[in-house]
């Protein structure tokens, strides 16, 4: 009867249950990494549209001038391309030195019911690229 039961050696239930619990468990902890990293990718996409954002407006500001820039008006938009849409804003103020202007750029956005934004702050001075390039041109002839 010994010999029998020596021939049939198979798994018991307490051991298929274990095992079943160690490989839900391991299964459970892959997906919550995947999920922490897809957010975290989707997050990090946002901020990179963000700043490229901030950096297309920084341009224009410097393509035109600070001063032409304030006197054009648009201080404010909302940019589409992307979803969820972006707002902007920009704000400018005279630092009292030569055509210095302390410039400020907010980028905000809405993820579910959470805000996001990026804020860059920089100092330029009034004159533009455009119309120093004129001036050169003009010495120069």
């Amino acid at each position: 009867m010994m010999t029998a039961m020596a021939r049939q050696r198979g798994f018991n239930l307490v051991e298929i249950l274990a095992a079943s619990m160690i490989l839900s468990a391991a299964v459970l902890a892959l997906s919550t990494i995947s999920t922490n990293a897809l957010t975290s990718t989707r997050l990090n996409r946002h901020y990179e549209r963000a700043a490229s954002i901030l950096d297309q407006q920084l341009t224009l500001i410097d393509q035109i001038g600070i001063d032409q820039f304030i006197e054009a008006g648009q201080m404010e938009g909302v940019d589409e391309r992307f979803e969820p849409g972006y707002h902007w804003a920009v704000s400018a103020q005279y630092a009292g030195t030569d055509n210095v202007y302390a410039v400020k750029i907010a980028v905000t956005w809405q993820e579910g019911k959470r805000p996001y934004s990026v804020v860059v702050q920089t100092m330029l001075n009034g004159a533009s690229l455009a119309s120093e390039t004129i001036t050169q041109e003009s010495q120069s002839q």
